[in-house]
């Protein structure tokens, strides 16, 4: 593991980042102490105060917007062109063509360019912008200088790139996000770390809360959900409890798909409530007005959800032009309205057989962030669970869970908890219970330091790998026919749970590849199909495989200058100890590796 000085876990949260960490020294008899870094942060325009969460929200000021010198940091030689953290969010708010948020849901936008200037989105052409691994990027660089002028001021080997590090992401992330995350951390100086998943990291968080009593909390046999509902997000996974040599032992069994609901849609949701609310009138905001007030509303959506003393809070809507009677419009979002959203619109009581609504979708539409079109968590939820109840399997694969732990900031309302264990005692879990959640704001990063001791053998591991089997598309050997094109089958590369740091070698399948000219390698994955193995050819997968990118490459055609040669190779993928995957052809006769390299460019629209 290295000589480091801390283990650190960090939360790069869609709407809040936190960093947890704790003596890598310590001893495996004494129970750790994990604590949060109250992160420096600017939070008034000249004044710097320490928070223990960082927003993640990002402000781009043009020339006119803050007072000179308001942006600057305790580490800072020269001012900084933008903020980070709690300002960032509230100046961001009321100018919202220049603050980017939800920087992570991009992350994982698979229709557009995520290393291209694109953010703030729906800002003027003439407008700063960046990237979503950018901004990703400056949230990690901003914890970095932080922790160093905090922790290692005094003490070069406690710079945050020197110690131990875990990174979070979504159990949905698939291999292209879970990339651009790796691209994000080393664009901010961190070079070796390792990924974790959050549902994982919000467990490892309840087992350290737990200490040894966990295994007085559980029993062998026990399945247990992890409903991760965050800002931008909706993650399923269950781990189950196993026994291996006369002692319980956990292994995760199963991930959601990507799900891209969360407290965005909510807040979003809540916006449109209170514009209906405002006068006739003044109800016609434009694309910047309503930004603000979506804006506006995740804040008084927060403070409800986080006081249940509080009845109502304020929402305040700028004013564009005269339209807007002294220029600014206020009004109220009361508990009753946001509960009555919240839980009717995204946790609605559903049978278990009922799926995820599909509504027609219409054939040009705005390049945002895709969300999902049914909001109803409760559906999503039902169809994972449905998913995963197979009479086949041996070790049992959690599809009825006895127990459930809640992450994610939405989760914060115990109404929103009581309904979503009302929908799963509904489907036949009448026994079901909930495991008491550590601080749902700070879980993750607290988790994932955990998982960092649990590494070193202070602690206990869950049996994991792969959230995903992998495959590669090849082309069926068959004459061409017009109007219809080739079919594709799927060979599988990475097993579900192939273990970080493994590597799988397919010797007994030969392919061809081009040399001189591009050759485009169509990577898919599934998170149902858990019994493949690597080597083996679907032909017919019934939707239960999903195209994530392209993989391309183009090899030189030699002294000769001749394109399209063929040379044979059989594949080769590994899990490396980040947590990322690696593609790699083999020549058959010299052993000359070529690395498939993921294609994170806009995907091209295809007929």
């Amino acid at each position: 593991m290295g000589n480091h000085k801390y283990i650190i876990g960090i939360d790069l949260g869609t709407t809040n980042c936190v960093l947890a960490y704790t003596e890598a020294a310590s001893s495996p008899s004494e129970k750790a102490d994990i604590r949060i870094l109250e992160i420096s942060q600017v939070v008034s325009p000249g004044e710097v105060g320490e928070q223990a969460l960082l927003p993640s929200s990002l402000f781009l000021p043009g020339p006119h917007d803050v007072p000179e010198g308001g942006l600057m940091l305790p580490w800072s030689r020269e001012e900084p062109d933008f903020s980070v953290g709690s300002f960032a969010r509230t100046r961001g708010t009321e100018i919202p063509h220049r603050l980017v948020s939800s920087a992570k849901s991009w992350l994982c936008h698979d229709g557009v360019d995520r290393t291209r200037s694109i953010l703030p989105w729906d800002s003027p052409e003439e407008a700063r912008r960046v990237s979503p691994v950018e901004a990703s990027a400056r949230l990690l660089a901003h914890l970095r200088d932080a922790w160093n002028h905090e922790m290692a001021a005094h003490d070069p080997e406690a710079r945050l790139e020197e110690q131990d590090l875990y990174l979070t992401v979504p159990a949905s992330f698939d291999a292209v996000a879970r990339e651009l995350t790796v691209q994000a951390a080393r664009s901010a100086g961190l070079e070796h770390f390792t990924l974790l998943e959050e549902p994982q990291a919000a467990f490892y968080a309840w087992l350290e809360s737990q200490s040894e009593e966990w295994r007085d909390a559980v029993k062998k046999g026990d399945s247990i959900l992890v409903c991760d509902v965050g800002g931008g997000t909706t993650d399923f996974s269950l781990i189950v409890v196993t026994e291996q040599v006369g002692n319980l032992a956990l292994k995760r069994v199963a991930v959601g798909d990507h799900i891209l609901l969360g407290g965005d849609n909510m807040d979003l949701t809540l916006a449109h409530l209170i514009r209906a609310k405002l006068p006739e009138k003044s109800r016609k905001l434009d694309a910047w007005q309503f930004r603000g007030l979506w804006h506006s509303c995740q804040a008084a959506k927060e403070r409800l959800l986080g006081d249940s003393t509080l009845e109502s809070e304020p929402v305040v809507i700028l004013g564009r032009g005269s339209s807007l009677i002294g220029g600014t419009l206020r009004t109220d979002l009361t508990r009753k309205e946001a509960e009555s959203v919240l839980l009717d619109g995204f946790l609605p009581l559903c049978d278990a057989s009922d799926l995820p609504k599909e509504g027609a979708r219409v054939g040009m539409r705005e390049m945002g962030l895709p969300y999902e079109s049914d909001p109803a968590i409760t559906r999503h939820l039902a169809r994972f669970l449905m998913r995963q109840a197979r009479p086949s399997d041996t070790e049992g694969q959690g599809g009825s869970p006895t127990a459930v732990l809640f992450n994610g900031g939405v989760m914060k309302s115990p109404l929103m908890r009581e309904r979503v264990v009302a929908a799963l005692r509904s489907w036949g879990g009448e026994a079901i219970r909930e495991l008491p959640a550590a601080d749902l704001d700070l879980a993750v990063a607290r988790g994932a330091a955990y998982y960092g001791l649990a590494r070193r053998g202070q602690g206990i591991r869950i049996r994991a790998g792969t959230a995903r089997s992998y495959y590669i598309g090849i082309e069926s050997a068959m004459p061409s026919v017009p109007g219809v094109p080739t079919p594709l089958k799927a060979l599988c590369v990475v097993p579900f749970g192939m273990e970080e740091g493994t590597e799988a070698a397919i010797r007994e399948k030969e392919f061809g590849l081009v040399l001189g000219e591009p050759a485009e390698f169509h990577l898919l994955a599934s998170t149902t199909r858990r019994e493949d193995k690597a080597g083996e050819v679907v032909e017919d997968w019934n939707e239960e495989i999903d195209e994530v990118t392209t993989m391309e490459t183009l090899l030189p055609a030699g002294e000769s200058g001749e394109g399209g040669k063929i040379i044979p190779v059989w594949l080769e993928s590994k899990v490396t100890e980040v947590g990322s995957l690696e593609l790699w052809c083999v020549a058959r006769e010299d052993q000359q590796r070529w690395k498939l390299e993921f294609n994170l460019q806009e995907r091209e629209a295809r007929t």
